[in-house]
This record gives structure tokens, C-alpha cells and sequence, in this order.
């Protein structure tokens, strides 16, 4: 069977016999590969093992692209499993070497504990310039290499690791003018191993609910906030016209309440005035009238009738004003 035969067995009968063909076939081709880019026999052994698992993977995938030459795959996968593997293990040696250089270096240098610098280390990464005090966060606090940290500032990986080292200087030395003496080596090896620390399980659930929580009410108070300096006039002018129109309206009433009772007040002498008149007049016309009465007894004279004339005449002009009065009041 060819290698395609068996890869198809494999991915769609999950036939071992056919997958150890397989193995048996390139195994001898991938390993040494992997021996050539690793140059350890152990690594390379794990490097087979790791191209192998990628192949029983994606067997199904490679049945259907209907792959002919198997080989060149298993070549592509093994470098690139390789490669990969060198440069975990190139950290990790680095990370030993580091760890181990440390070491000495702390031995030689006075005893220094955490609990002596914490109290004051934010005091001193306060006086840092921002440039600095970004550099040691990143490097000691954040755990960025050279390179990230370059990356992220804007500088090469050498400026980033001179800005770190002159930022661990100037903290050691404000640490000497408190009395505490520690060697830059120690600072580095206390901030790594104790600055950033978990925080209590819980404690990122219970601010998240607090802050999706309060985010209506603070989003209204913004709104609020935010109106423009035209908005906020406009809405105090017509606030104040309504209180304005609320007093004008409520004095207007005032005042016609007032009125209204000074009048009724003064009604009542004009009433009597009315009547008086009234009466006044019913005695005026009993007058006229006997007058007449006696005027036609006697025949009258001249000077009877012109003074009749003028009573008459006065009885009138009482009667007018009378019925003036009368509709003044009504």
C-alpha cells in the first residue's frame, strides 16, 4: 500500500496496523531531522514524537487534499517542530544561567529582606521621571524581555535595558538615604520574586459586578454632566419664568381680592346715598303733587307756576343723577 492508502486506512478506520506502517516508514527520516536542528538526542526523540502526534492529527485533512508525496510534509513539520523546541530551550538555559548568576551575586551582597524595602518602594518609584519608572514596571513588574520592552517604547532593546538598570540605580540609592542597603542585584531579585502578587480569589468577579452595576446611574449623571453651557441657560431661563409667572399670577390675585373687598366696603354708604335720594324723591314728587293740587284750587298765579317750574326742574335733575348712581353700582 502506498503512504496515502495508509493515511486514508488510518483517518477514516482509525486502522493502527496502518498508522504504524506509516511510522515505520519515516521514522528513521524525521528523527534525523530533528537531530541535525536540535543537536541533543533526547530533544530529538521528542521532536519525533511531537511530528507523529501532528500527523495522526491531521490525517483526515491531508486524506482530503489527496497529498501524494508524504514526505514533504513530514520534512515541513519536523523543522518546524524543531525550531520551536530550540527556542524553548534557549530560554530555559538563559533562565538557568540568570537564576544561577543571581545566586552568586546575592551571596556576595549584604542580607536584604522584602520586608525591608516594601514599605518604601512606591514612595521610590514615585521620584522616578515617567520614562524610568515605565521601564522598571515593564521589565520587573510586567515581565517584558528587552525586546518587548523596545517594542513597546519606541526604543532599541539596548536603550530599554540602560533605562532599566539607571532605574534600578536611582531606587537603590533612595533606599540608601533611608538607611536601608541594598545591592541593585538583591532590589531586582526581591521585586521579581515578591512586587506583583495575586490578588484574593473573587476580588475581579465582585469589582466587575460592582462597575456593570453602578454603570447606568453614572452614565445618567454624565449626561447630566455634559450638557452644553447654552443647554444649562436655556433650561434655568425657563425655570425661572415659571417661578416668575407663578409669583405675577398669584399677586395679581392678591390684588383683585383687595379690590374686590374695598368695594364691597364702599358699597355699603353708597347704598345708603341711593336710598336716601330715593326717599328723597318719593317726598319731592308728594310735594309736586299737592302743589299742583293746590295750584288748580286756586287758579294759580304766576309766581306759584315758576316756582313749581323750578321745583320740578330740581326733581329731574335728582332723578337723573339717581339713575347714574343706580347704574354706577350695578
Amino acid at each position: 500500500m502506498t503512504d496515502t492508502e495508509l493515511l486514508a486506512a488510518y483517518a477514516e478506520h482509525r486502522s493502527e496496523a496502518a498508522f504504524s506502517e506509516l511510522v515505520g516508514r519515516h521514522v528513521d527520516f524525521v528523527h534525523s531531522i530533528a537531530l541535525r536542528m536540535v543537536c541533543d538526542p533526547h530533544l530529538a526523540r521528542d521532536v519525533s514524537q511531537g511530528v507523529f502526534l501532528a500527523l495522526a492529527n491531521n490525517s483526515r485533512k491531508l486524506t482530503s487534499k489527496r497529498i501524494r508525496v508524504l514526505g514533504g510534509w513530514l520534512h515541513a513539520t519536523t523543522r518546524n517542530i524543531a525550531s520551536q523546541t530550540v527556542r524553548t530551550e534557549v530560554r530555559r538555559r538563559n533562565r538557568e544561567q540568570e537564576a544561577a548568576a543571581m545566586k552568586e551575586l546575592l551571596a556576595g551582597e549584604p542580607e536584604t529582606k522584602w520586608e525591608d524595602i516594601a514599605p518604601w518602594l512606591d514612595a521610590a518609584l514615585g521620584e522616578l521621571n515617567e520614562t524610568e519608572r515605565d521601564a522598571l514596571v515593564l521589565r520587573y513588574f510586567n515581565r517584558k524581555t528587552a525586546h518587548e520592552m523596545g517594542q513597546l517604547l519606541g526604543i532599541s532593546e539596548d536603550a530599554a535595558q540602560k533605562r532599566t538598570l539607571r532605574a534600578v540605580e536611582r531606587i537603590r540609592e533612595n533606599f540608601v538615604r533611608r538607611g536601608i542597603a541594598v545591592g541593585a542585584s538583591v532590589f531586582i531579585a526581591l521585586v521579581t520574586a515578591n512586587a506583583v502578587q495575586s490578588a484574593p480569589v473573587g476580588l475581579s468577579l465582585a469589582i466587575s459586578s460592582t462597575a456593570i452595576a453602578g454603570a447606568s446611574s453614572i452614565t445618567t449623571t454624565a449626561k447630566i454632566i455634559a450638557m452644553t453651557t447654552l443647554q444649562k441657560t436655556f433650561v434655568t431661563v425657563i425655570i425661572t419664568a415659571a417661578i416668575g409667572a407663578s409669583i405675577y399670577e398669584a399677586h395679581k390675585a392678591s390684588t383683585l381680592a383687595q379690590l374686590v373687598q374695598e368695594l364691597r366696603e364702599e358699597q355699603v354708604p353708597l347704598t345708603d346715598e341711593i336710598e336716601k335720594l330715593r326717599r328723597q324723591q318719593e317726598d319731592s314728587k308728594k310735594v309736586l303733587a299737592t302743589l299742583t293740587d293746590k295750584s288748580g284750587e286756586r287758579g294759580g298765579t304766576e309766581e306759584e307756576l315758576l316756582r313749581l317750574r323750578a321745583e320740578v326742574t330740581r326733581l329731574r335733575a335728582n332723578s337723573t343723577e339717581l339713575a347714574k348712581m343706580k347704574s354706577g353700582s350695578n
